[in-house]
């Protein structure tokens, strides 16, 4: 910083406020220091700054389930955000396996002296251990925090389930069947709370769901399960799926009995993948909006950081808004002659 303020003519303080945006500096002088800054390649050493200022501008994140879509695009989320508001991050990822494994995450961000954390923990023995007396504090959860109740950014699940079912109704059918994620996140709670909410608002019988794991193999699995319903006379002319990737299975297994989506079956998912609009057909599904999603989770906890403790308690739960796309994979109910006589299946 001094070759720096050297290379400028300027003082220390002045290469201070500059790196550190300080709003009353000259702008020929800001830019005066900024040649001189690529001009020697000056960077901020982080653990000088750190001891000085008693503050170490890194915050925590504890994720779990990282190779699923939703999880791994919440965390670009906060990573591009955090970057953008001048924090770095130290990322832990849970092994959901083992018990101990929240645990050494939590001891690890105290190590680093974390300033505060933001948790992708959908798993409730995972989260249970975040409450503990010795996690980092403050601690913004990324859906279900309101168990503990902890400040929570979420999507709104239920909203976006509701919006999916309404949709398929809308195009005729009677009712809608639902393959619901694993149970124990709060996701496929929500979900499956909207996707009843919908059907009893509309007056519509609600079939017995079935219950995938997020992959597409259990969605294969689960849709086969449908088809052998609808070889024994139930109607399935319609199915929300708990998430895109099993929505990829249900779509082989009807592929496989030789039905036409959405001619014979309308499919409808959750998340909007990267793919779901090259599939075939395009795939109906509920966005999520996963960017703002890591902008509030870290604005939310710069507001505590910056010791907003005092902050209403309304302030401390986001909802993000959902959004339905419908695409080519959802249509008109088929007629009933249609519908109760099916072309043979296999199930």
């Amino acid at each position: 910083m001094a070759d720096v303020a050297r290379l400028a003519g300027v003082s220390h303080q002045t290469v201070s406020r500059v790196v550190n945006g300080h709003p009353n500096v000259r702008a020929a002088t800001v830019e005066r220091v900024r040649r001189a800054i690529e001009e020697t390649g000056y960077r901020r050493n982080s653990t000088a700054r750190a001891l000085a200022t008693s503050r170490t501008n890194v915050l925590g994140v504890i994720a779990s389930e990282t190779a699923l879509y939703g999880p791994a695009q919440t965390l670009v989320g906060i990573e591009r955000a955090a970057r953008e508001a001048g924090y770095f991050l130290t990322v832990v990822s849970l092994d959901h396996t083992s018990r101990d494994s929240a645990a050494e995450a939590v001891d690890h961000l105290i190590q680093q002296s974390v300033e505060g954390c933001v948790a992708i923990t959908p798993q409730r023995r995972l989260a249970e251990r975040l409450t503990a007396p010795d996690a980092p504090r403050p601690l913004v959860m990324v859906e279900g925090g309101e168990d503990w109740g902890l400040p929570v950014v979420c999507v709104d699940q239920a909203q976006g389930a509701a919006e999916a079912v309404e949709h398929l109704l809308g195009l005729g059918h009677r009712t809608v069947h639902h393959i619901e994620g694993n149970p124990l996140w709060p996701q496929s709670r929500a979900r499956l709370a909207g996707w009843r909410r919908a059907l009893a608002g509309a007056g519509a019988p609600a079939p017995a769901t079935l219950h995938g794991d997020w992959s597409p193999r259990s969605g294969y699995e689960q849709g086969r399960a449908l088809l052998a319903r609808r070889a024994a006379g139930e109607p399935v002319t319609a199915v929300f799926v708990g998430n895109d990737q099993m929505a990829v299975g249900v779509l082989r297994a009807l592929g496989e009995a030789r039905l036409d989506v959405p001619g014979d079956v309308s499919v409808v998912g959750f998340d909007d993948v990267p793919e779901a609009e090259f599939l075939s057909p395009a795939l109906t599904t509920v966005r999520q909006d996963f960017a703002r999603v890591g902008q509030e989770s870290l604005s939310l906890l710069l507001q505590q950081v910056g010791g907003a403790d005092t902050a209403p308690r309304a302030d401390l739960r986001r909802m993000v808004p959902a959004r339905l796309l419908p695409r080519g994979s959802s249509g008109p109910a088929p007629a009933p002659d249609v519908r109760d006589n099916p072309r043979k299946e296999t199930s």
